[in-house]
């Protein structure tokens, strides 16, 4: 590809690395870097697990593609770390898949991965929080990823992030852009 993209978009399931990836990767290359839930909390002076507690997830649901739309804007060069439901909902995936001059990357980890990163941050992530064991975290990722795989798909770019090293994730995608 060799193309300078305005915008990079990280998509893929909770546990995938796109926060993890896109603040590592916006040094490397000198992009602006966003994780839209914390944007999200910052916009809305609360977090997210709060909003859905307070609101419900439609709400969300409604704000996540208003700041969808407002950082995919911003005229800078930036990545985009969006969370794992967003490109599933609303119009969330054309504005992914149609902003100019941007490129979209599906980190995509297996079950067993996500699983495995997930477990310890159960309590932090308000979609996963009512889970009790890993049998039904494994359930759960796993009805959740065959929904949203459709989604994650259509992206410009996969990358399995399995069994590979941050870095070497890193190199892959800086040699896209």
């Amino acid at each position: 590809m060799n193309k300078t993209f305005n915008t990079i978009f990280l998509i893929g399931y909770m546990g995938a690395g796109k926060s993890v990836i896109g603040k590592s990767l916006s040094k490397k290359i000198n992009y602006k870097f966003y994780d839209l839930d914390d944007y999200i909390e910052i916009k809305e002076g609360k977090k997210v697990s709060d909003i859905f507690d307070q609101e419900n997830e439609v709400y969300f649901r409604k704000i996540e593609n208003k700041y969808l739309d407002q950082l995919s804007s911003k005229k800078e060069k930036k990545i985009i770390s969006t969370g794992g439901g967003t490109p599933c909902f609303d119009n969330n995936l054309d504005i992914i898949l149609n902003s100019t001059n941007s490129l979209s990357i599906y980190l995509k980890a297996n079950v067993n991965t996500l699983v495995k990163r997930l477990k310890n941050s159960i309590a932090k992530r308000p979609l996963i929080s009512h889970l009790k064991d890993d049998e039904d975290l494994r359930d759960f990722i796993s009805k959740h990823l065959f929904e949203r795989s459709f989604f994650y798909e259509k992206s410009d770019v996969k990358i399995i992030t399995d069994d590979i090293e941050v870095n070497d994730t890193i190199k892959l995608i800086n040699e896209l852009v």
